[in-house]
């Protein structure tokens, strides 16, 4: 009798985990399905940056050849653009790439990278012309070691730049010296008048070597930074903070220093590129080997962090969010630290959980009108792509943070975090084969900035 018992009771339980670990596990990984990860490119030397075109293909950098690469899914990786002056030694050379928001109106491409000259330096070249690389910031402090290098563009429409200490830990807390610190310019490289030290690009301090950056639905920007032989960290970045180093290594016991939002040993992690979505920071890691997923709450502290993709590619250097809404990695294998295999350096490509089913039907989507803080996107064409009829469809995309829907027609609108879903009205639902509705809505970017919405997908 007792037996009887307990085998139903340990297969309700196995039943019962079965049906709950995916759903469990998908909600840890922020929305990606790890388990169908793929191979968008490969055969590149040390990738170190990731950055999207308005087409959707990503820029690339390579940190030794000094060269960008365009990089579309399936295709092979063709050079765009070559930094003139590259020095790549050890861990310096063509480190961090960024698109303009307004990129369709002026066409810039920026770049970081160490300088024969003997310094970090930030330049922006258009690839209708590469060879001409005017120089916006000069003088960074450089090494072999800790040059730090990402780039990324605020939600304030702002240029952000890490900068490591170039190996000297006292230039981290010297307001004098452009290393150790998170910088804040203009897109023309000046420094606007927001900033928190007066006439001074300097946004943050207290760095020992940041290369991710990333910013949250409400706009609250992240840091991922090396530590030295204990900690690794994630900090909530805020203007004029000190995050201690070298002071102090992970959490500080000074109440002058801000303190991580998580740490991990160097050997969990070694985090480099940085990436926000679905309420999930996303933490590329070298030493590691391994993406961490990391949970924000409301009030932007982490919850537990979740690894994913363990040894599966090896090292792991950038992370990005791209308009296709894939997570893009990138392997650095080939940076005299890593094992590589032949197909070495990749770049990985993560689809958001549910996705990779047929596609029933395609969506585009124009921008109508805009002004200083807001636009109209209309129409939104959904067109039924399969044989037969459907009685349904609903359209995704991205917000860009600090973006707000304020008005929708022909649809009906739910927002979660900075994804948009777009269900049909009841008047225009069914659709038959070749048939096509549209629907539009209008935002306000309340940070502003010229950014617009993406990762449109139909389903």
């Amino acid at each position: 009798m007792r037996r009887g018992r307990v085998i139903p009771a340990l297969v309700l339980a196995l039943l019962a985990f079965l049906v709950t670990a995916p759903e469990a596990r998908a909600q840890a990984a922020g929305g990606f399905d790890f388990d169908r990860a793929e191979v968008a490119a490969t055969g590149l030397q040390v990738p170190w940056a990731i950055a999207f075109l308005p087409d959707g293909s990503a820029l690339v950098s390579e940190r030794g050849t000094g060269r960008i690469m365009q990089v579309r899914p399936g295709q092979p990786a063709t050079a765009v653009a070559t930094i003139s002056g590259v020095s790549a030694s050890g861990e310096s050379g063509l480190l961090g790439i960024a698109v303009s928001p307004s990129y369709a109106q002026d066409g810039w491409v920026y770049a970081y990278f160490t300088s024969t000259a003997g310094d970090n330096r930030l330049v922006r070249l258009r690839l209708t012309a590469p060879q001409t690389q005017p120089v916006l910031l000069s003088g960074v402090p450089s090494a072999t070691i800790h040059d730090g290098g990402r780039l990324a563009f605020g939600p304030d429409g702002m240029l952000y730049v890490s900068t490591g200490d170039a190996n000297t830990t006292s230039n981290a807390q010297n307001l004098n010296s452009l290393a150790g610190k998170i910088l804040r310019l203009t897109p023309d490289g000046g420094v606007p008048a927001g900033n928190p030290f007066p006439g001074s690009p300097v946004y943050s301090y207290g760095h020992r070597n940041v290369q991710g950056l990333a910013w949250d639905a409400q706009g609250r920007m992240y840091a991922a930074e090396f530590g030295q032989n204990t900690w690794d960290e994630i900090n909530q970045i805020v203007a004029g903070g000190n995050y201690g180093w070298p002071t102090c290594e992970g959490v500080c016991s000074g109440s002058s220093f801000r303190n991580p939002i998580v740490t991990w040993t160097t050997a969990e992690a070694s985090p480099s590129g940085l990436a926000y979505a679905n309420g999930t920071l996303f933490a590329a890691a070298l030493r590691g080997q391994r993406v961490w997923a990391v949970p924000l709450t409301p009030s932007g502290t982490a919850g537990t962090p979740v690894p994913e993709l363990q040894g599966a590619y090896g090292r792991l250097r950038a992370a990005a969010v791209g308009p296709d809404g894939w997570l893009w990695l990138s392997t650095s294998n080939r940076d005299g630290r890593g094992t590589p295999v032949a197909a070495d350096d990749r770049i990985i490509r993560v689809p958001p959980s549910g996705v990779g089913q047929p596609e029933t039907c395609a969506v585009t989507a124009t921008t109508q009108t805009q002004w200083g803080n807001g636009y109209v996107i209309q129409p939104v064409t959904v067109t039924n792509t399969s044989a037969t009829a459907i009685n349904g469809w609903s359209v995704t995309f991205t917000l860009p943070p600090g973006h707000v829907i304020t008005g929708s027609w022909n649809a009906v609108l739910t927002v979660s975090g900075q994804t948009v879903t777009a269900r049909n009205a009841a008047h225009n639902g069914s659709l038959a084969p070749g048939q096509s509705t549209t629907f539009g809505f209008q935002a306000s970017r309340t940070t502003g900035g010229s950014q617009f919405p993406s990762g449109y997908r139909c389903a």
